[in-house]
């Protein structure tokens, strides 16, 4: 397969996947099989989002008319770091897939929020986790792929194998506490992008239980002066990788 230099996907697998979240952000619409479908259904932004405060102006007319995602408060003033969340939704190669139920909408966040409205739910997830750092100079996305969904998604197949051998390695012990560890974290340093995947397979990472797995990614987004991730969702299923393009 010709992959892409940086990432591990497919070249067309990245082309398609782009130009779906780009034309997503213009109109709002979801992608089916060979149309567009129907508008997004989900859940109202306050049942999703009850302690989040929005940014009024994200919610006028102008805005809905737009079909643009409500941003939080702190967006009013500082647009250096922002993140597109849309928490459970999978793009498979441009197509839009729901992987909970209900679907929470879109929202764009600060660090802050972020971190505020999802770091219980990274937190808490039960399963296992292959999570590599984005390099923060060219990221464009960050989301989670579970292992039944790596194919679909258009990973490549020799990176797909390795993060698969990784996620199936006897359980260490968290290096933070002493409970089981269930995130398997890699650095930049370590592994700067998903070709690399003699690295994937031979690379020590970090490993961490699920509670300090998610504030180790937390804490890696944190230290980005700017940030400006179109895409983001949170993890599902049993077992996956956390990915950037």
């Amino acid at each position: 397969m010709d992959n892409d230099s940086r990432s591990g996907w497919s070249r067309q697998t990245f082309a398609v996947w782009s130009r779906a979240i780009r034309v997503r952000n213009l109109i709002g619409y979801d992608f089916a099989e060979g149309s567009v479908s129907r508008k997004l259904a989900h859940i109202s932004y306050r049942e999703a989002y009850p302690s989040l405060q929005i940014l009024p102006r994200s919610r006028n007319w102008w805005a809905r008319l737009k079909g643009a995602a409500p941003e939080c408060i702190h967006l009013d003033e500082n647009i250096s770091w922002i993140a597109a969340v849309l928490p459970d939704t999978l793009y498979l190669r441009g197509k839009r897939a729901n992987r909970r139920e209900p679907v929470r909408p879109e929202v764009s966040l600060c660090f802050e929020c972020l971190s505020d409205t999802f770091a219980s739910e990274l937190e808490s997830f039960p399963g296992r986790v292959v999570a590599f750092e984005p390099d923060p100079a060219i990221f464009t996305q960050y989301f989670f792929v579970a292992t039944t969904d790596f194919e679909a998604a258009g990973l490549a197949p020799e990176t797909s194998a390795a993060i698969n051998a990784r996620l199936e390695r006897s359980t260490e012990t968290c290096r933070e506490c002493s409970r089981g560890a269930t995130w398997l974290w890699f650095s930049q340093e370590q592994i700067p992008s998903l070709d690399e995947v003699e690295l994937i397979s031979t690379a020590p990472g970090e490993v961490f239980c699920g509670k300090h797995g998610a504030r180790k990614l937390l804490s890696a987004f944190e230290k980005f002066a700017e940030a400006n991730i179109f895409y983001m969702n949170l993890p599902y299923g049993d077992a996956g990788t956390y990915v950037w393009i």
